[in-house]
């Protein structure tokens, strides 16, 4: 039998997509609640409806072409269309859909990808990754951190060091206690959060923070001293780890000064405490490495991981567990009474193994440090000549700029005009999909693009900066 003939061609599929937006919207509207929407607000426009991507591109309902600048959310890093990655899904659906790893039971995909895993984290020092813990998401995996971090204290007969210092404006998830352990002062107002012993200190935001003529490489230090000053506030003997994204992704891609981690080293080594790197974004090759822990010098005692470690293809997320942790845990521990029933989903487990390895054959690590990534800085670091940047700058293939009502007296938009939307919502019309965190305008593409694809995309983001441009003109908010 010709299969064929029951397949629609891509062209008439299409077709029928458009015919159905609105279709789809109406439906959307009335039973989907979206993670962070104003449904109200989305039911006055309706949702666009992404229908097919490949590459970085994604296609609309409505037949546009839109260049992807945030690789889905910080995760497609093998770009989208990836053959391999639904054969392997595909293969180890037909050959073991599921099965749970409690009852002294693994899978085969599981262990291979765990020994993986810890085969590309490199030593630092003396402290190394032998082991992982596998959930379905960063939101759990800090979760998971939470309840290891306590209770390897437990362990070692410290029951009272249970608090975790993070910092504002960070982004560890939406569960309860990855909502906490955030630094969002719109997420801790619904829900009363964050829960106990949680407590936070300042981001080292540099444009934000810095006094008049200091010096980045001085803001970084002092920064990061703001962990010792809370350290001593709290007790050192209350404090159980201090937990940071190596570059805040959602709180607007805050790159920190190459002075801020080696000192933040120095203090958590000082008083004894654990370090947690959420690497969900960083990792798997956004910075130029495999883990952004090794290009920023430390030496992490847990790292939590997700996204790019399949693509973005299929949920996964986990953490990377440090000998000093793993070690009490399993030698000390008995049953550690925690865990996700997805926890090694063989079919997830199976399609990071075949994005990994399709990543090391691609040598997409390698090409993000040394070619594209650092074309990327040199390009979208040229933006900043636009009249509405204050700042642009990069690390690897993350990057954000800022948008100023007058950059030379430093002097910010009022937050109620809402610039970085008005800028969004010119992206989104000129087929670029870039994201507003206030007004920061941010990217963080697939790691498969091209220099002419990077050309290509900075071109539509200084096209999308003098519309922007124009239209606060026109309304009479800028000269």
């Amino acid at each position: 039998m010709n299969t064929s003939t029951l397949i629609a061609p891509p062209a008439l599929v299409r077709r029928a997509e458009q015919q159905d937006t609105q279709a789809i919207q109406a439906l959307d509207s009335a039973h989907y609640i979206h993670p962070f929407t104003d449904h109200a607000d989305l039911a006055t426009r309706g949702a666009r409806v992404i229908t097919h991507a490949d590459n970085i591109y994604v296609w609309d309902s409505e037949g546009k072409k839109i260049l992807d600048a945030m690789s889905g959310l910080w995760c497609v890093n093998a770009g989208y269309g990836r053959k391999e990655l639904a054969d392997a899904a595909y293969q180890q659906m037909m050959t073991l859909p599921f099965y749970n790893s409690f009852f002294q039971t693994t899978n085969v995909p599981a262990v291979r990808l765990a020994a993986k895993l810890t085969s590309l984290a490199p030593k630092v020092g003396d402290r190394s990754f032998t082991h992982v813990f596998f959930g379905s998401s960063g939101s759990e995996s800090n979760d998971t951190n939470v309840r290891m971090a306590r209770r390897y204290w437990d362990l070692l007969g410290q029951p009272q060091r249970k608090v975790i210092i993070s910092r504002e404006n960070a982004y560890h998830g939406s569960t309860m206690a990855g909502a906490s352990l955030g630094g969002m002062s719109g997420m801790h107002a619904q829900g009363d959060l964050p829960i106990p012993n949680i407590t936070h200190i300042g981001q080292p935001h540099y444009w934000e923070n810095a006094q008049p003529g200091e010096s980045r490489a001085d803001f970084g230090i002092r920064a990061a001293r703001w962990l010792e000053e809370k350290i001593l506030e709290i007790g050192p003997e209350k404090v159980a780890a201090f937990i940071g994204e190596p570059v805040q992704g959602a709180g607007g891609v805050i790159i920190p000064p190459e002075t801020y981690w080696p000192e933040i080293q120095r203090i958590v080594d000082k008083y004894g405490i654990l370090l947690i790197a959420d690497e969900v974004i960083c990792a798997f090759g956004r910075l130029g490495h495999w883990f952004a822990y090794e290009k920023f010098g430390i030496c992490p005692d847990l790292i939590t991981f997700a996204k790019g470690v399949t693509s973005g293809y299929i949920p996964l997320g986990g953490v990377m567990v440090g000998n000093r942790v793993a070690e009490v845990l399993i030698g000390q521990g008995g049953e550690f009474n925690h865990g996700y029933t997805y926890s090694g989903h063989p079919v997830a487990c199976a399609v990071a193994l075949a994005n990994l390895e399709l990543m090391e054959r691609e040598g997409l690590v390698d090409q993000v440090r040394t070619d594209t990534g650092p074309y990327l800085a040199q390009q979208f670091g040229a933006l900043k000549d636009h009249p509405l940047v204050g700042e642009a700058e990069t690390c690897g293939f993350v990057a954000g700029l800022v948008l100023v009502k007058d950059k030379e007296r430093r002097t910010m938009f009022d937050p109620d005009l809402s610039v970085g939307m008005i800028c969004r919502r010119h992206c989104f019309g000129n087929g670029l999909v870039m994201r507003a965190v206030g007004d920061r305008m941010i990217i963080a593409p697939p790691l498969v693009m091209t220099r002419a694809q990077i050309d290509e995309m900075v071109g539509l983001i200084r096209q999308c900066l003098d519309a922007t441009l124009a239209e606060l003109r026109t309304k009479g908010l800028l000269a």
